[in-house]
């Protein structure tokens, strides 16, 4: 489904098959063709601000970078075998070339962040942590100007009535005197600390809540759906976006395209990236994986962010 176009995309028709379709047109120029926008080159990258800092309202994400697909032990294996430190390096520094300035990455990747940057690299350094002081301090001596509490972490402590050492992770964060901030897949998370009036910067939020226990996806669905692993709701999004939007802190929203789940034609990456800049705020921005291997991933997803964002 294209959400009302379907006859100018064909649904099988893949990322790869749009390039051949392209031709020798530019990346870009075909996807700005496919949204009625303007070619990227021709467009300027939003931007936000957040604290003292402004950020591109595309960010670079790195789990395709480190081999973490959310798919399969296959895709991994794929995402590993190509994305060797040089190609990573590549792929960063053309996401500098088409307007992007901002990184989010882990401390894995904070060598390579320093190679990129010793090659006069010029992108920003986000990343996402526990709460661990060596860590943090590593990160901040490395050039990094932000870190959020690591989702997977901050929704386990939240399920055990823990969140409050969250709290103190981002007091060690702020004290450290860069951005502090908290990642999450659950809406509910943000609702929490919103109401307790907690300091912080911005919020992480992955649109997606895909880390439900059987027992909830049970009185969700009425049903288990496999596998197990990892589930990605439809009605999932929306959730997010509201929470997002009832707090004036900013938020980089991630796993807008259901770790690749959504990327079978162009026609359904356009609409992620509608639909998730309609229902995010003016001050957020998304963070983005890229796997350029068949496709200028980077030119297409920044020619959406232009055109919606």
């Amino acid at each position: 489904m294209t959400n009302g176009r379907p006859d100018e995309l064909d649904a099988g028709r893949g990322r790869r098959d749009f390039l051949k379709m392209a031709g020798a047109m530019p990346v870009a120029l075909a996807a700005a063709q496919l949204t009625g926008a303007e070619p990227a080159a021709e467009l300027k990258m939003p931007h936000i601000a957040i604290g003292k800092h402004s950020f591109s309202r595309m960010v670079c994400g790195s789990n395709c970078f480190n081999a973490g697909s959310h798919l399969s032990v296959f895709v991994n294996r794929e995402m590993k075998s190509y994305y060797t430190p040089e190609q990573i390096l590549k792929t960063v520094h053309r996401c500098e070339e088409m307007g992007v300035n901002t990184w989010q990455a882990g401390i894995g990747n904070l060598e390579l962040y320093r190679r990129y940057v010793d090659a006069g690299g010029k992108m920003q350094f986000i990343a996402i942590e526990p709460n661990d002081a060596a860590i943090i301090d590593r990160l901040v001596k490395g050039g990094c100007i932000g870190i959020a509490h690591h989702g997977e972490v901050t929704d386990s402590l939240f399920k055990r009535g823990q969140i409050d050492k969250v709290h103190d992770f981002l007091k060690r964060v702020r004290d450290a005197g860069i951005l502090a901030g908290v990642s999450t897949h659950m809406p509910a998370v943000v609702d929490y600390i919103e109401s307790k009036g907690w300091d912080l910067d911005y919020y992480m939020t992955c649109v997606y809540e895909r880390h439900r226990g059987e027992a909830d996806l049970e009185k969700l669905l009425g049903h288990v759906p496999l596998p197990v692993g990892e589930v990605y709701l439809r009605s999932d999004p929306p959730r997010m976006f509201k929470a997002m939007q009832q707090t004036k802190r900013p938020c980089l929203a991630f796993k807008i395209l259901a770790a690749g789940r959504v990327c079978d034609h162009p026609g359904l990456v356009e609409r992620a990236f509608r639909e998730t800049f309609a229902g995010i705020k003016p001050s957020d921005g998304v963070i983005v994986g890229i796997y350029d291997r068949y496709s200028d991933q980077v030119a297409e997803n920044a020619a959406f962010v232009k055109r919606f964002g």
